[in-house]
């Protein structure tokens, strides 16, 4: 058994080396200019034109982060819709768009006002930021989501993105940002309530999608070059998987034989 260990972790530490100058090597090169390649995803080319749409029709844009906290095992989804509030607020910014962002977790109002000012500050408009427009509305989840709607309909908002951890909530948004007459782009990976925002948004972000947001939306070099990465890895999981069913269909024992010998 120790040799399969030994084994195991030197392939583990091989992998890992492997990965690691790989991703050197792409970080540099999209560096340089030449940036890895990443799909078009519609909900994203989408944003531009909500809130141009927004800015034509002199209306507000709502964005919401999600519900989740930092705390929990969805914080990267938290963190994956603060990243597109940059990319919004600095299109609201320099559209002169009023963007209101509604918070439910406490911890998560500084981070957004935060993001919000520098995005403003970033398109020379420190004046135009409105501070009053980040509003934490409260911590209990359909007491906030009541409060997103009641925003919807006096604020009469054009475009609604929703970006982050949702839950039993995102019907009730999606369904009052619709009566609203609202462009509506959503992103979850919260694959339970995924069919109600493609049934109720014109556009949505299913699973890996939202983490690949704001690489896609920002071109950073170091977001694209982590993201070609894992593509690599996915890719080299997928490859083995395939070589694993094979052998294993065909009764071909070269990899179990392999394994056996180091597991004694």
């Amino acid at each position: 058994m120790s040799d399969f260990l030994v084994m195991n972790r030197l392939i583990l530490f091989i992998f890992t080396i492997v990965m690691s100058i790989a991703m050197i090597l792409i970080i540099k090169s999209a560096k340089g200019g030449k940036k890895p390649f990443v799909r078009k995803i519609n909900g994203l080319e989408a944003v531009d034109e909500a809130v141009g749409r927004a800015t034509e029709m002199g209306r507000p844009v709502h964005f919401s982060p999600g519900i989740s906290s930092l705390g929990e095992q969805t914080a990267a989804q938290t963190l994956a819709g603060l990243s597109v509030l940059g990319y919004v607020s600095k299109l609201t910014a320099k559209y002169d768009t009023p963007l209101i962002v509604t918070i439910r977790i406490p911890e998560i109002l500084p981070i957004s006002e935060e993001i919000v000012k520098q995005s403003y500050l970033a398109e020379g408009k420190p004046d135009a930021y409105n501070p009053n427009n980040i509003r934490f509305l409260s911590d209990e989840q359909f007491a906030y989501a009541a409060g997103c709607l009641g925003i919807m309909t006096r604020e009469k908002v054009a475009t609604n993105i929703m970006m982050g951890a949702f839950w039993a909530e995102s019907l009730i948004f999606a369904e009052g940002g619709f009566a609203a007459g609202a462009i509506q782009i959503a992103g979850t990976a919260n694959t339970h309530q995924l069919p109600f925002f493609i049934a109720a948004c014109d556009y949505t972000l299913i699973g890996e999608e939202l983490f690949a947001a704001g690489a896609y939306l920002s071109q950073d070099p170091l977001q694209l070059g982590s993201i070609a990465v894992q593509d690599i890895g996915k890719l080299i999981a997928i490859i083995l998987i395939v070589i694993g069913t094979i052998t294993t269909t065909f009764d071909w024992t070269v990899i179990t034989d392999f394994i056996s010998k180091y597991s004694m």
